[in-house]
């Protein structure tokens, strides 16, 4: 699962150095499903017959391979990530599923590039006649459009919120322009947040990302955030990111439209100087909101500024995978299966498996595909079309979901829910010692019948424990933004992320086969498997219904 941005710049802390020599090699398995077998007495409940095929030795099978220390830890763009791929495509192809891409010279890959980038080292800032230093006054994060020396002028939306009853962007345009926004949000002198019922922190407050979101939305050209908390040391945060933005990032290609503009954080001192104003003023300014609990036309005569900041690019290829189970009567609606298949490589030597992250949910999908195809091949095949996708970026910024998204083999429209399995093998401590369990996020954020339907499915087979606390939109962790699933919400897919929740192990290198629970990783599989069925066979599409945030 894709951490957030700074902590994820935090937990990779070298390149990865070349792959140890001497490892056993791992060969995919040859076992084949046996037949399945329906129950002996009654009608058959052909959806209890076929996830019944669904088990852990068939789940352990596939996760043996993919967490094996041969695949090097199956980082984007790297030869473990494109071994994962094609064992992937070759299990897809052995189970039957047809590979859906069109043009392309293996059927089941979807390639493409990203690029892996690198900030020039000569980065400039210069504000009326002060310049300021890269990695100690200011720094960039993802992309860059000032490759020559470029001025700007910069709007001021204050803290950059839009929530009802609360604008910074009443009234403005600011498609193409560069913004400048204060970091955090309002609150009282206790330090409690006003725009939330009970002071809790809201998005805003705890998460850059989200006034970065809406301010793409918008159509904003670039966004320098600005920290003006008295109590705040940009000097020593830019010191200690300077190692991990130095070394080289991977992006989404250049001439792909980015889903975020490109992100600047620059020190109060810059902040003030472009704003012409002081930092008097500015906590001054920023009480005047505090207590009105709503915006406050700023005072400040914004002063230009000039910024050189370059990013080196080299392509990085890599490829999703497809495997397709075309539908009989209602073939032209897709269900969607996912999972990633990278995770984080080999880092200061020490090969990170990702065998929960994500192996635990690219060894389902497998073993789901290889259900649903053996029910076709035995003349119970979906109505609807399946689409079972592995995709590749995940761990880097949900890229490759991004990218299929943008070039859909399937229309979008035609693409009635994502089911999307991002980590199911393991327990995390909330849950230790109590029933089974799984989070499910998401699922009536846009169809209140894909919750309902799941929640049924689970009442007749699986009886798990359904965790919903992750969909509170509050909720620090912000799981719903962070796995493949939100390329499909954001273009109003309805979606159902199936996760175990975060442990000890969790982007570490101790995340291996020895530690999955593969009784528990089944019984998720299997609800999984039968919310599919359920999907695939009912007479009526589920409707976009909601917008939940």
């Amino acid at each position: 699962m894709h951490k957030t941005l700074l902590i994820a710049l935090l937990a990779v802390a070298s390149a990865a150095p070349a792959y140890a020599q001497g490892k056993a090699k791992v060969t995919p398995p040859k076992t084949r499903l046996a037949p399945a077998q329906a129950p002996k007495t009654g009608a058959t409940d052909w959806s209890a017959k076929y996830a019944a095929l669904v088990t852990a030795e068939r789940l352990r099978t596939h996760l043996a391979v993919l967490a094996s220390d041969e695949y090097e830890g199956r980082e984007t763009g790297t030869k473990g990530q494109h071994m994962a791929a094609a064992y992937v495509a070759e299990q897809f192809k052995a189970a039957g599923l047809q590979g859906p891409v069109p043009k392309a010279a293996d059927p089941y890959q979807q390639r493409f590039n990203l690029e892996q980038v690198t900030w020039a080292p000569d980065a400039t800032l210069k504000v009326g006649s002060t310049s300021y230093q890269w990695l100690v006054d200011f720094y960039g994060l993802s992309d860059s459009p000032f490759t020559e020396e470029t001025t700007v002028t910069p709007v001021f939306v204050g803290y950059g919120i839009e929530q009802p009853g609360y604008s910074d962007y009443a009234g403005l345009d600011i498609k193409g322009k560069d913004l400048l926004i204060a970091l955090g949000e309002p609150t009282d002198a206790e330090g409690k947040a006003l725009l939330s019922a009970d002071g809790s922190p809201t998005k805003w407050g705890d998460d850059y990302r989200a006034k970065a979101q809406v301010a793409s939305q918008k159509g904003a050209r670039t966004i320098f955030f600005v920290s003006f908390n008295p109590t705040s040391n940009f000097a020593k945060q830019a010191a200690r990111l300077a190692p991990y933005i130095s070394r080289p990032a991977t992006v989404m290609a250049s001439e792909e439209n980015p889903s975020r503009a490109p992100q600047f954080f620059a020190s109060a001192t810059v902040g003030l100087q472009v704003l012409g104003t002081t930092e008097a003023a500015m906590q001054t300014y920023l009480s005047k909101i505090n207590s009105t609990k709503q915006p406050v036309p700023a005072p400040f005569k914004v002063v230009p500024m000039q910024i050189k900041a370059v990013r080196q690019r080299v392509p990085l290829g890599t490829e999703n995978v497809l495997g397709f189970i075309e539908g009989s009567d209602k073939k032209n609606d897709v269900i969607v299966l996912s999972a990633h298949h990278d995770h984080l490589g080999v880092q200061n030597g020490q090969v990170f498996n990702g065998a929960d992250d994500d192996g635990s949910g690219t060894a389902a999908i497998i073993a789901l595909a290889e259900a649903f195809a053996r029910a076709k091949k035995e003349g119970h095949g979906p109505r609807r079309s399946l689409l079972f996708l592995s995709v590749t970026g995940e761990e880097k910024g949900l890229f490759g979901s991004e990218y299929y998204s943008k070039h859909p083999v399937f229309p979008l429209t035609n693409t009635e829910a994502d089911l999307n399995v991002d980590m199911i093998g393991r327990t995390d401590p909330e849950h230790e010692g109590k029933a089974d369990y799984v989070y499910v996020i998401g699922s009536d954020k846009l169809a209140s019948e894909l919750k309902t339907i799941n929640e049924a499915q689970n009442k007749r087979y699986t009886r798990l424990h359904l965790d919903y606390r992750f969909d509170d939109p509050a909720d620090p962790n912000r799981f719903y933004y962070r796995s493949d699933h939100y390329n499909f919400a954001v273009n109003k897919v309805p979606v159902a992320f199936f996760f175990n929740g975060t442990h000890a192990d969790y982007h570490m290198e101790t995340d291996e086969i020895s530690k999955i629970q593969f009784d528990k990783m089944e019984k998720r599989a299997r609800l999984i498997f039968h919310t599919a069925w359920e999907l695939a066979n009912r007479e009526k599409r589920i409707v976009v219904d909601s917008n939940k945030p």
